[in-house]
């Protein structure tokens, strides 16, 4: 490193990517993801790195919760649907239209 540069400071991953993926799962928490991802690289550009992380973090917290609530509401729909199928199943057979 040379005298009189200031350390470069590592990039931040500004977690847009799963931001986006997770309006597929719960999109009412994917939408504070997004505007916070989207606040990462401006901030950086203005020199805010305290601000840049704070954004990031919060974008990852969010499409996590998005990632976390989408798939247990994926997994009770299907366990419903499953065991809907089944209890159909079972009633369908036992009773006979004759």
């Amino acid at each position: 490193m040379q005298p009189g540069y200031p350390n470069p400071q590592q990039p931040i991953n500004n977690n847009m990517t799963a931001s986006i993926v997770a309006i597929f799962f719960f999109w009412p928490l994917a939408i504070p993801a997004i505007i916070n991802a989207s606040k990462v690289n401006p901030a950086l550009q203005q020199g805010d790195y305290a601000g840049a992380e704070a954004a990031a973090r919060e974008s990852k917290k969010w499409s996590k919760l998005a990632f976390i609530i989408g798939g247990v509401w994926l997994v009770i729909v299907l366990l419903c649907c499953l065991f809907g199928g089944v209890m159909g199943a079972i009633d369908g057979s036992s009773t006979s239209s004759y």
